[in-house]
């Protein structure tokens, strides 16, 4: 119980401060508020006070108290000086005023002047008005132009400087350090039962949301939450989304921020960021802060040899280990998440426990995991009746949770252009060949010959996969070009859940791969270019077969090469650790074998010659074959010339 009382007094000090300090106290009204406008009435009271007190000309005083004004001709204003009707004359630059006196009342006039006149002041004087010269310009314009406002626009900048300086001292000059425009503050409102497809990642972040929710009961047992939970996995698989799940059960705060956004040309304004995000997630504690990206700031140190390459990142990265296990680490309740596919290149000071202790994975879903996605995603769709997310499903496999509510909305698009009411199967259908293999090109024109060699080589790839063990299933068979290569493609139905791969698989792709080049060799007399991706695909499968597998006499069980960044496709790649004498043993067993592999599938193709030929007119006729067209031929062929059937039926899971 002591424990649990001392928590709860940890806690109360971690919510934000309502008995600030009396000295950041300032008086809330309208002249702290607005002092740029107290400032500019100030200044015109002033000068209206200033201009009633001061002595004003005798002679232009003359002017005011008229009753009755008129505006007249210069020559009827000259007339009146000769017939001395008027007693006193203001003459401006282009305006002359003059008053007269008419039984009791007094009268102005105002005359437009002529200029030049040199017998005006002759007449004036020679009939005895008096006469006076005025300033026609405003004095209150002249004033709050001539140096109110060029005072105002001076105070103004220097208050947005001072303002400025004032908030961000100690965080770059003029806010150059501040996280605040860069940080995305909300409080999400997506739930656990928003996601699908990631049960055992939910699993693993549950207790993160229970220890926000209920600090206490971890604190009596002694146990202290993982101050920093990492979610690494592959591009599109929602690790973005579940770090907002987490801070939505949690209803706690939620500070996002990209790991790009703490790097500038400025040295040192990385590591201030790093601070401010810190300290704003503090005073709203408990809280959590998502850093998405992560890789961009957390590269390992050591990369750069013992000169590094870049000082503002490694300035970045330190402030970031000592915010999360640092001396005042305890005082607030904050959980840093982050997201990265390269858990390969982090610094491993970051994923030490203490600060990153624990990862976890985020991956591609499994089949019940797409049909819940796909579930999720349709929630908003008009569904027809004969859509079925188990069939989508099953031919999805591989597919990321991004790319699943991709098909979801393709599907409703094409559904839409084709002026229909509901979203069909058919759509769902043309949607995950689109994500695969590419939209349709139609209009790409390809001539009758090479319209025959694309279908003999799709042929080719789809009775050898059908005859041989381990190969995948053929789902669709199409000469139609899509993408932006592909004049045709062999759609194979992908194998579930299957994490290792035997040998005699391995060799059944190999199979599958060449069956296209081995059907131009065999029925057209001459092969093309359109096996060069294929041949590059058979290739890899062997050399990882030596240099990885350990399958081949080549090398062993000796591992030649270190297989990296298993998120990324790519990435840094191999490096050669094995001498010339292995890389050319290498070479020449990939060699051999390709060519072994190659003979059999001709041989193969030989004796379904007529099945091929049957393929290739169905292909010539309807463009488009599925996969159980491709086993009726077959079937077929092997029933009329009395051949043992080689249709290998889908293997069952063992139990």
């Amino acid at each position: 119980m002591g424990n649990s009382s001392l928590t709860k007094q940890r806690i109360n000090m971690q919510k934000p401060n309502n008995n600030p300090n009396p000295q950041d106290k300032k008086p809330n009204n309208f002249f702290n508020q607005n002092p740029l406008l107290m400032f500019v009435l100030f200044a015109i009271i002033a000068i209206v006070i200033f201009r009633m007190l001061s002595p004003a000309s005798g002679e232009i005083s003359k002017l005011s108290g008229a009753t009755t004004t008129k505006t007249i001709n210069y020559y009827e204003l000259k007339k009146l000086i000769e017939n001395k009707e008027v007693d006193f004359v203001a003459i401006g630059q282009t305006n002359i005023k003059a008053t007269a006196e008419n039984g009791g009342n007094k009268i102005a006039y105002n005359a437009q002047r002529v200029n030049p006149d040199s017998t005006l002041i002759p007449l004036l004087d020679e009939k005895g008005v008096e006469y006076t010269g005025y300033n026609e310009n405003n004095w209150l314009s002249d004033m709050l132009f001539g140096w109110v406002l060029p005072v105002f626009i001076f105070f103004a900048i220097w208050m947005f400087l001072a303002s400025r300086m004032q908030k961000n001292m100690g965080n770059g000059i003029l806010g150059i350090g501040s996280s605040k425009k860069l940080v995305n503050a909300e409080k999400p409102n997506v739930k656990f039962e928003d996601m699908a497809g990631n049960a055992e990642a939910k699993d693993e972040v549950v207790e993160i949301v229970d220890f926000l929710k209920n600090p206490e009961r971890y604190a009596a047992l002694g146990a202290k939450i993982p101050k920093g939970v990492l979610l690494v996995g592959p591009p599109g698989t929602g690790k973005t989304l579940l770090a907002k799940a987490v801070a939505g059960e949690a209803s706690v705060p939620f500070f996002s921020v990209s790991g790009s956004s703490f790097i500038e040309m400025f040295v040192g304004v990385g590591a201030s960021r790093v601070r401010d995000l810190f300290e704003n997630a503090k005073k709203e504690a408990p809280s959590i802060i998502f850093i998405d990206e992560i890789d961009a700031i957390g590269k390992s140190r050591a990369a750069g040899g013992m000169i590094s390459g870049n000082d503002e990142r490694e300035q970045t990265l330190n402030q970031l280990l000592a915010e999360m296990d640092g001396f005042n680490s305890d005082a607030s309740p904050v959980i840093v998440l982050a997201a990265t596919n390269r858990p390969e290149v982090l610094d491993p000071a970051l994923l030490r426990p203490g600060r990153f202790d624990r990862q976890v994975l985020v991956d591609k879903p499994d089949f019940e995991g797409r049909v819940e996605i796909l579930k999720v995603h349709i929630k908003n769709i008009k569904l027809s009746r004969n859509v079925d997310l188990f069939e989508v499903a099953k031919l999805t496999a591989g597919l990321a949770g991004a790319d699943l509510a991709n098909i979801v909305n393709e599907a409703a698009l094409l559904a839409g252009r084709g002026n229909k009411k509901e979203v069909e199967q058919s759509d769902f259908l043309e949607a995950v060949e689109r994500g695969i293999a590419g939209l349709e090109k139609k209009s790409r024109r390809i001539s009758p010959k090479e319209k025959k060699i694309v279908a003999y080589h799709e042929s080719g790839h789809a009775l050898i996969a059908e005859i041989t063990k381990g190969a995948k299933k053929v789902t669709k068979v199409s000469i139609i070009p899509r993408g932006l290569a592909a004049l045709g493609y062999t759609l194979n139905t992908p194998e579930e859940n299957k994490y290792l791969m035997q040998k005699h698989e391995l060799l059944a792709e190999v199979d599958v791969l060449l069956g296209g080049r081995a059907a131009e060799s065999v029925f057209l007399g001459e092969i093309s270019t359109g096996a060069s991706n294929d041949l590059e695909r058979a290739t890899d499968i062997i050399k990882a077969m030596v240099s990885y597998y350990g399958m081949t006499d080549v090398a062993g069980l000796m591992v030649l090469e270190k297989q990296r960044n298993v998120f990324l496709n790519g990435g840094l790649g191999s490096s050669r650790e094995y001498s010339e004498e292995m890389a050319q043993k290498m070479d020449e067993y990939i060699k051999t074998l390709l060519n072994e592999r190659f003979n059999a599938v001709k041989e193969s193709l030989e004796i379904y010659k007529e099945a091929i030929e049957n393929i290739v007119k169905e292909l010539f006729e309807k463009e488009n074959i599925d996969g159980q067209k491709v086993r009726e031929i077959i079937r077929e062929y092997e029933k009329a010339h009395n051949l043992e059937s080689r249709i290998v039926a889908e293997e069952k899971e063992e139990i």
